[in-house]
Formats: structure tokens, sequence, C-alpha cells
């Protein structure tokens, strides 16, 4: 049976309450948790700090805008089974000249077409009951693709390729499944209703600090608190691109190997600032504001 312990979070990973509750009951019902958000909440970390917390495997599909649910599911390798039917038939005209030696196909046989299917993360992970399985940004996918894995949602089975296997788990031994999405299309209301919801919101700043603090315990107090000045302010200014939570703790860890006053002096005056701005027209407002001679350190306190 699948892993259903109440996961609270890891060393490395802080996780709400909410989110907590949400996940328990996705993997309780057998059903995927639907995680939306802002880019750089945490979503994506989920699953990865929940598999080797509890030292389970974890398969992963990046969702791109070409993808399909060949790839995500098993795909039939026409070009090795018609190469490997060659050689049989190549074998044959040895054999009947007296020649010994044999060509290999790889202990692969012709006959058995399930030598020849490719299984992709889904069907690796519906045959491994207690596993993690994330979809990444399934926003990301041409429509139909959420609505092709509406099958195998509700029935919790795959029939493979060519061979007509069938990869199946009961409710109760289905694989956590995490699917995340940066909302950049809105998803089918089928597809949303075969899942357990939760939306991350931005961490407040006393959040924030205990999440630096899990990824950099070591780290001043004072230079958390500076930072932490700095990139709330950075958010409030309405940017294109407001900095994520994975980018303040990249900042950080640049900074932690920095005397701390030092470091201090250098957050203030925003150096290595393009580890949180990342589009040329924030950096350009961001620059106009050093350039007019404000201290940056005052103006947002």
């Amino acid at each position: 049976m699948a892993e259903t312990k109440h996961w609270k979070g890891s060393e490395k990973y802080l996780c709400d309450p909410d989110l907590a509750q949400a996940f328990h009951m996705a993997r309780s019902l057998g059903m995927p948790l639907l995680i939306e958000g802002e880019p750089g909440t945490g979503k994506t970390e989920l699953p990865i700090h929940y598999a080797k917390d509890r030292g389970l495997d974890l398969e992963v599909y990046p969702v791109g805008s070409k993808s399909n649910v060949e790839q995500f599911v098993a795909r039939f390798d026409h070009v090795k089974y018609l190469r490997d039917s060659q050689i049989e038939i190549l074998n044959a005209q040895r054999e009947e000249k007296g020649l010994e030696s044999k060509l290999s196909t790889g202990d692969r046989n012709p006959e058995s077409l399930a030598d020849y299917v490719v299984k992709g993360p889904a069907a690796i992970s519906y045959s491994k009951p207690n596993s993690v399985l994330l979809i990444d940004e399934i926003d990301k996918a041409p429509r139909e693709f959420p609505n092709d894995l509406l099958y195998a949602l509700s029935h919790r089975k795959f029939i493979m390729p060519e061979s007509g296997e069938i990869v199946e788990v009961s409710e109760e031994d289905m694989p956590a499944i995490v699917i995340t999405s940066n909302r950049e299309q809105e998803l089918p209301t089928a597809f949303k209703g075969r899942c357990i919801y939760h939306y991350i919101h931005f961490p407040e700043k006393d959040v924030m600090g205990k999440i630096i603090e899990k990824h950099h315990p070591g780290l001043d107090e004072k230079v958390v608190k500076v930072g932490l000045d700095v990139f709330y302010h950075l958010r409030r200014l309405g940017l294109e691109r407001a900095p994520t939570t994975r980018e303040i703790l990249n900042w950080l860890k640049y900074m932690s190997d920095i005397a701390p006053k030092d470091a201090i002096e250098k957050i203030e005056g925003l150096e290595g600032i393009g580890a949180l701005i990342k589009t040329q027209a924030d950096m350009e407002r961001v620059n106009r504001m050093i350039g007019a001679g404000d201290n940056f350190r005052q103006s947002h306190n």
C-alpha cells in the first residue's frame, strides 16, 4: 500500500499546514494533487523533498509545448522492432548457409511486442505503488494533453501501445501524484475535477524567514533581515517579474560566504541584483532608483 502518513515537511522543506492537509487528502483518496501559484513558491519542491525524505522513487515529467500522452505514458519503439525483425531474417539465412554465429537483438524477441515498449514516467510510477510522480508545469502543455489524461486519472490504468499490456493500480496503491501549474492557461474543468486542488500564496516575511533558515541555517540574522527588507520592497514596486523564493535563496546563498558586515553593505547596495531581477525593464527601473541617489535601505524602511 502506498505511503499515506501525514507529511508536514522536512529538514529542508517548510510545508504550509493547508498544503500538507491537501497533500495528505490527495494521497489518502488516491487522487492527484494540483498545485497552482506564481513561479518560485515551492510547488515543484514539494514532491521532490517528500520523495527524498521518505526514501521513495521519484518520476518527473517536465511538461512542454509539444508534450503528449505517448511521451508521458509509453511509446512503441518501431525502429528497434523493425531492425530486430530484419536481424531475425538474416540469422535464419545465415543458419541455412551453415553459419553458426548470429547477430544479436539484445535478448529482445520480435514476437514479444512488450520487449519494444518504452515506458514513460507515468507507466513506471503506476508500476510502483509506493512512488512519487511529478507532472511539472502542466499549463505549458497543448490543450488536449490534460484532457487525454482524464481516462488514466479516472480509471487508474494505462494501456501499453501495440502490446496491449495493462498497467493498473488500485485507489489504495496509487502513487503520490503532484501536478504543478503557473496558470499560464486555464486547465479544463473536467481535469481539475479529478484532482485535489491547492493554491500556494506567496509567503509573508516571517514565513520566508523560516524558509531561509531551513536552507541557510548558519546565515547571520542581520543579513537575513536586511535581505528580506530589500526583497519585499522590490516585490512591492510592481515590477514586470517580481523576485521569487528561489531567487532570494540564491542571493543569500551568495552572501553567506561574505562577512556579515560586508554582506549587509552589498545587499543594501543591491550588489548581485541579477539574482533577483530578471528583465531589462525591471533592471533599468531599479538602477534609476539607485542612480537618483536615494538610499535603498532607508527608502524601504
